[in-house]
Formats: C-alpha cells, sequence, structure tokens
C-alpha cells in the first residue's frame, strides 16, 4: 500500500521540523541567531491516468487525469535574516549591526569567516578578538595605555590613552554583505562562511549605502521568537500524530486483506 511509504515520508518531513524548531528554541539566547524554518516539497506522482491523453477515437481529450502522490521531502532548511532586538551591555568593545551586514572573522587556518554576534575582548597583545581569540578584521590593536575606547556608528576605533585628551582613530571597522545571505554555511561558533550559493562578499563601511552601523555597547539578540516557535511545535506534533495515524489505518486494512485468505 501507497500509504505505508507516503506517511513514513510525511512523518520524517514533521521529524526534521521538530528538530529545526528545537534549535530555534534552544538558541533563543544565543547572541546574533537568526531562526531557520523548514520548507517542504511534494514529491513524484504516478500516473494513473494521464492528463491530456485521447479517451476516444474521436479524439476527445481527458480533462484532469489521475494522479497519486507519492509524498512529501525537506528542500531547504533556510536562515530568517529579520533583525533581532539590540541590548545594551555597556562593554565598550561589544558591537551590534544595526542593518544589513556581517562582521568578517579570521579563523586559525587563516580563511575569513563572517558573524553578526559582537561579544568582542582584547587578546594578549591588545588586538580586538571574538570570544574564541579568533582576530577580527581588518585586525585593530588598543594601546595597553588607552584610557577609553570610542566605536562610532561608522566603525571608526577611537582610543583615548592616559595624558591626552583627544582621541585617535586606531582603525576602522568592515562589514561584508552578500547577494544571498541565506546561502551562507553555518559552521557553529556563531560563524558562517562563503559558499557559491551565497555569492562573493561585498566589503564596505558601516553606514554606507547598503550596509548597517555599528552600535558600540550593545549586542543582537537572537530573533526567535519564543511563541511562534511553540506554535509551530504543537503544530508539528499534530501533523505528526496524524501521518502515525495513517500508518495504523493502512496496518489495519492489511491485517483485513490477510484474514480474507
Amino acid at each position: 500500500m501507497r500509504s505505508l511509504d507516503i506517511a513514513s515520508t510525511g512523518m520524517q518531513a514533521q521529524q526534521t521540523n521538530v528538530e529545526v524548531i528545537s534549535n530555534n528554541i534552544a538558541n533563543m539566547n544565543t547572541t546574533g541567531y537568526k531562526r531557520q524554518r523548514v520548507e517542504f516539497q511534494d514529491l513524484l506522482y504516478q500516473n494513473l491516468r494521464r492528463v491530456g491523453t485521447t479517451s476516444s477515437d474521436t479524439g476527445t481529450i481527458v480533462p484532469s487525469g489521475a494522479q497519486v502522490g507519492l509524498g512529501v521531502k525537506t528542500a531547504a532548511v533556510y536562515r530568517i535574516d529579520e533583525q533581532g532586538n539590540l541590548q545594551q551591555t555597556s562593554n565598550q568593545l561589544d558591537m551590534a549591526i544595526s542593518g544589513n551586514g556581517f562582521f568578517q572573522v579570521t579563523l586559525p587556518s587563516g580563511q575569513t569567516a563572517y558573524t553578526r554576534d559582537g561579544t568582542f575582548a582584547l587578546s594578549p597583545t591588545g588586538e580586538i578578538v571574538t570570544a574564541d581569540g579568533y582576530i577580527v578584521q581588518p585586525g585593530i590593536t588598543i594601546p595597553t595605555n588607552a584610557t577609553s575606547v570610542t566605536i562610532n556608528a561608522n566603525g571608526q576605533v577611537l582610543a583615548t590613552v592616559a595624558g591626552t585628551v583627544t582621541p585617535t582613530n586606531v582603525g576602522q571597522i568592515q562589514l561584508a554583505v552578500f547577494p544571498n545571505d541565506a546561502g551562507l554555511n553555518a559552521d557553529g561558533g556563531n560563524l558562517l562562511e562563503q559558499t557559491i550559493a551565497s555569492g562573493a562578499p561585498v566589503v564596505g563601511l558601516p553606514g554606507a549605502t547598503g550596509f548597517g552601523s555599528v552600535m558600540q555597547g550593545f549586542v543582537e539578540t537572537s530573533n526567535v521568537n519564543v511563541v511562534s516557535e511553540m506554535s509551530s511545535l504543537i503544530t508539528a506534533q499534530r501533523a505528526y500524530e496524524m501521518n502515525s495515524r495513517v500508518v495504523s489505518a493502512s496496518d489495519d486494512m492489511l491485517s483485513t486483506l490477510t484474514k480474507l485468505h
């Protein structure tokens, strides 16, 4: 019976749906996290009577035909790049992006990764780094005798050193934007990497056309809406149960057939 296989694809699809929803809920407090959504597609169809074929010698056409679907499959799990709320931290090295763009991070391998997580700190040599110690490009060093650090909306990093009043420009934060943010590959650790699907990055200054601005002393919270996720979880659970009932009903029908022999 096709219904057994069809219902099993539905159960597998809803299992994936629940896994994605659970990952969203688990990351509801993850800085810069973007919630994900599952996209489903129907599978191939079997033609019991093909539409458009002739039904008589006089050339009459079958108007609708008869097709039986074979179930559902997971087509994509994509990120929804909706702006998260900006939460004040009062840490002078924390940064949030208000608008489009990603911070650029140099990995130990030398490759560049991208992130919306602006929870930054200083390395032992005074460079601005991520929570894992990765250097934030272009590699800005804060003087050891700096008494305060100011980062304006355009990404300029200004340090005031002891004994002076006028701050000194010690570097410029740059952002990267992509033609297709959903095409970036998630590596974990709040880091994303470029793929063929994302397209090549375009690097520019914060506040320029198409680029967001930098907010010092803030971080971007997750854009997960817990109420919406719980509602989606209940819907996925009910869909899973309904598909399991189809399996039970099909099994009962097969039992009826076996009793006929």
